[in-house]
């Protein structure tokens, strides 16, 4: 399993993570990112992907503006 961690709070809501990556990450009610429930270990902004997701996950991280997505760390 790889650890993905999200700064939701400094989310500008550009919709890039969760267009690259559907199957990890999701708009929630309030607009921002979060990681799709089955995957979330502490909240929205705290999951655990299988390995086979790592390259989607980098994928969202790498494109996202603001750089509050991080995978395996």
């Amino acid at each position: 399993m790889v650890l993905v961690t999200i700064e939701r709070e400094e989310c500008t809501s550009c919709a890039l993570c969760w267009e690259t990556c559907p199957e990890i990450f999701e708009e929630s009610p309030d607009g921002r990112v979060q990681i799709r429930e089955e995957y979330q270990t502490d909240g929205p902004e705290a999951g655990e992907v299988p390995d086979e997701m790592e390259d989607c996950a980098t994928d969202a991280a790498d494109g996202c503006p603001v750089e509050i997505i991080q995978v395996g760390e």
